[in-house]
Order: structure tokens, then C-alpha cells, then sequence
């Protein structure tokens, strides 16, 4: 082999290798796997990040859903621990760290409300971190709108003689004044949970009128001048007719004496449309006065109770008169709906209802047992339902809710129609069902105060 041969050999030799390409591939996924490395883990990180963002906007919007309900009455430093707690309490991820809640609350208008929440945190980072980022920034925020209105409730509650039976004033007690855990009450009854609805003075009023054939508003008014002593203000030879129409009728003598010191409080239909309206009275023209009568028996009706504020001890005297009511004479539907009207109203003859406006409720609940029996005209039930009808259609013309319940008796047709829609009809088959109905009412009543 001769020099010449080896020398051309590993030349050719070299030149092979000078061109081969094999060993770069190492090399250059060698130098990828950094980069390669550093997106893998970015994607991870962030997609932990992602769920962490959408954990913590989850919260922040439950965070202001709870912080509605008490937000407007809350001073600000009570609103951020508050926010801050219950965002903590839902978020319940460890690896979120630095929160910092900011609730802002303000007032756009007249009883309506914005509450702007805002959260931010932080969650390390793992493998971005080769990247010079060792952290990822998190922020979200959430805004609740709602208006907070007033609520004035009149409740005009049946408390002729056959409420006695069947258990149904004792039942329409409970349901209007159980407190949850005592007594065995299972659920709060609508005074307590309207109580609880109501965050500061002035935010839900009720006023109480029991009815037979009349109303007693009380003997405190007998100086008004919208009251009136002439048409009926008297007594019957025979203690079985109590009003004027009624007693000579049956060819009995009316006795009219205007002695107001024996006046026991009672008032009955006005004259004929105002029986059925909330005229304003006018000592000029008698049609739109009240009708004082003296009939022995209306001492065992108890005493109406104008709008009173359930805020503070406005409570205790609402119970306290539901807690007295008892059973008493015959019906007459539409004068306990006409004086919850008047309830609701700051014309005379009672006042203390605000004027209509967009963040105040006005609602009436009507219960009865049975049909109508007696108004100071007559005993027809057909015409006292003509009355009672009329009534039905002025209030709710009127702008006021109209809630009715028919307890066991009752013409049913006349009820449904009476109220503001089908829904808020209630039939009553048994006493015991009064709670469930009145607690029903009572949760409507509280999610009107919240207009979302």
C-alpha cells in the first residue's frame, strides 16, 4: 500500500465526514428542550391560573349577592371585613395568596342601590418561573343593582262568630305570630318574617283591621268631624237588629240618641259609592262621612290598628292585637276592605300612609271564612257581594296589591276575582293550612322590599 493510496483514502474519508449531518440533531434538541420546557410549564401554570380566576369570580359574585341583603345599613369599615370574610369563607383555594377584597357601595337614587366588588390575588408560578415570571396576577370584580323598597301591609282579617270554629282563629294566630323554636312553631310566622325584612325604621308597616259588619276604629276619634251621628248612631227595641235598616225592617223602633260619651267605637258602611271608595270625607257633604252605631255587641269587636312601623317595639303592639282578637257577629267583607284602603291612604280618616312612589309597596291581604251575611243596608248576599266586588275592582285600580284567602266557607268565585291576580288567591281546605299559606305570602312580601 503505497503512501500515495493512504493519503487519497483518508482524505476521502474526511470530505465524508465533513458533509454528514446526523450529529446536529442532537444538538438542536438539546438547545429546543429549554424553550420547549418553558411553554409546557407556561401552559400549565396559566391553565392553574384560569382556574383560579374562574373560582374567584364565582365567589365575588356570591360574595355580592350576600352583601345585598344587609350592604345599605352597614358602615364601610363593617362592609369591607364583611366582604372580605365571605369572599374567603367561598374561594377555598390555598394556593390563592395576597387577597384583597374592596366592596364600594353608593347610591344612585332614591331607594336603589350599587354595590361594585372587586377582588385581586396571586397564585406562584412553577415552571414559568425559568422564565423570569414567578407568579401570576389575578383580578375580578362583580356589580349588584338592586332597589330596596318600603312595604305598607294592611291586613283586614274576618273575626265574625264562625272564625270561632273549626279552630280558625287559633290557626290564623299562628300563622300570623309564630316565632321559629318556640312553642313548637317549626317556621317564623308573617310578622317575624316581615320583622326580619325590614332593616331600619320606616321600611315595613301594618296595620290590623278585624271585621264583622263593622269596624271598630275606637273611641279616641269621637271629636273627628268625618265622623257621623245621625243615621245610625242609635239603638234597636230589640237587641237582635243592630243597625237603623235593619230594626225597622222588622217594625221595630229605632231610638237615635247623640250621647258620643256611650259611643263604644264601631263605624259602618258609608252612604252608597263611598261605601266602596277612599273618598276623602267632608263635613259638607254627609255621603262621604262615617256612620257611628252603638250596637251592644261591637264591644266585642277588637280595636283596628293603623299603619304601625314593625321596626322596634312597633312589633309587640302589632302582636299584641293580632294576639287579642275573638270571634264576633256576621259578615260584611267589604267594609274591612274598604278601611285597609284607608289604611294605606294619607288622606283622612287615617294618615300615617306615605303618598304613592316608585320604591313603596302597598298591599292588602283579605281573609274571610265565609260569605257575606249583613251590611248596614240589608241580609242579601247577592247585593252585598255587589258591594264587595265593586270595592275589589277600586282597590286594585288603585295600584294595590290584593292578596285573598277563603278559609273552609266562602263564595270562592267572588275571592278569586277579588285579588290582583289567580296566584294570589288562596283556597284554605283546613285551619292547619293557614301557616304554609301565610308563610308563602310572607316570603312574596319580603322579595318585594328587594327589586333586583
Amino acid at each position: 500500500m503505497t503512501p500515495a493510496f493512504v493519503f487519497n483514502s483518508l482524505r476521502r474519508r474526511v470530505r465524508t465526514f465533513r458533509h454528514a449531518k446526523a450529529g446536529n440533531v442532537i444538538l438542536t434538541f438539546a438547545l429546543a428542550t429549554i424553550p420547549m420546557v418553558g411553554m409546557v410549564g407556561a401552559a400549565v401554570d396559566y391553565s392553574r391560573g384560569n382556574s383560579a380566576k374562574a373560582a374567584m369570580q364565582q365567589a365575588i359574585d356570591a360574595t355580592g349577592l350576600i352583601l345585598s341583603k344587609d350592604a345599605s345599613t352597614m358602615l364601610q369599615t363593617a362592609l369591607n371585613d364583611k366582604a372580605t370574610n365571605v369572599f374567603k369563607t367561598l374561594i377555598n383555594r390555598p394556593e390563592i395568596t395576597n387577597i384583597i377584597v374592596t366592596p364600594v357601595l353608593s347610591n344612585p337614587s332614591e331607594g336603589s342601590f350599587l354595590l361594585q366588588i372587586s377582588a385581586t390575588g396571586m397564585v406562584n408560578t412553577t415552571f414559568t418561573k425559568v422564565l423570569g415570571k414567578d407568579h401570576l396576577d389575578l383580578s375580578v370584580n362583580t356589580e349588584i343593582r338592586w332597589g330596596m323598597k318600603k312595604l305598607e301591609l294592611a291586613l283586614a282579617l274576618d273575626n265574625t262568630g264562625s272564625m270561632g270554629s273549626s279552630s280558625k282563629m287559633t290557626e290564623l294566630k299562628k300563622a300570623l305570630l309564630n316565632v321559629k323554636g318556640q312553642n313548637g312553631a317549626t317556621a317564623d310566622g308573617l310578622l317575624m318574617v316581615l320583622k326580619n325584612a325590614a332593616k331600619q325604621a320606616g321600611d315595613v308597616k301594618i296595620s290590623v283591621i278585624p271585621f264583622d259588619i263593622a269596624v271598630r276604629i275606637g273611641t279616641t276619634y269621637k271629636n273627628d268631624t268625618w265622623l257621623e251621628w245621625t243615621k245610625e248612631y242609635g239603638t234597636c227595641s230589640s237587641s237582635s237588629y243592630v243597625t237603623k235598616a235593619d230594626c225597622t225592617a222588622h217594625n221595630k223602633t229605632w231610638n237615635t240618641s247623640n250621647n258620643q260619651n256611650n259611643w263604644t267605637g264601631c263605624v259602618l258602611d258609608r252612604d252608597k259609592d263611598n261605601d266602596v271608595a277612599d273618598t276623602t270625607p267632608n263635613t259638607g257633604t254627609a255621603s262621604t262621612l262615617f256612620p257611628t252605631t252603638r250596637y251592644a255587641s261591637c264591644t266585642g269587636l277588637v280595636e283596628a290598628l293603623p299603619l304601625t312601623d314593625i321596626w322596634g317595639s312597633g312589633y309587640q303592639t302589632l302582636y299584641d292585637k293580632i294576639n287579642s282578637m275573638q270571634p264576633n257577629q256576621n259578615t260584611n267583607v267589604t267594609i274591612g276592605l274598604a278601611w285597609a284602603w284607608h289604611s294605606l291612604t294619607s288622606n283622612l280618616p287615617w294618615t300615617q300612609a306615605l303618598d304613592p312612589k316608585p320604591d313603596l309597596d302597598k298591599v292588602i291581604i283579605l281573609l274571610t271564612d265565609g260569605d257575606n251575611t249583613q251590611n248596614r243596608w240589608n241580609t242579601d248576599q247577592g247585593s252585598i257581594d255587589t258591594r264587595t266586588t265593586t270595592a275589589c275592582n277600586n282597590v286594585r285600580a288603585a295600584n294595590i296589591k290584593l292578596y285573598t284567602i277563603r278559609v273552609i266557607d266562602g263564595n270562592a268565585s267572588l275571592l278569586k276575582s277579588c285579588a290582583t291576580k289567580t296566584s294570589m288567591y288562596f283556597e284554605v281546605s283546613q285551619a292547619s293550612q293557614l301557616s304554609p299559606v301565610f308563610a308563602a305570602i310572607a316570603q312574596d312580601l319580603a322579595n318585594l322590599r328587594i327589586a333586583k
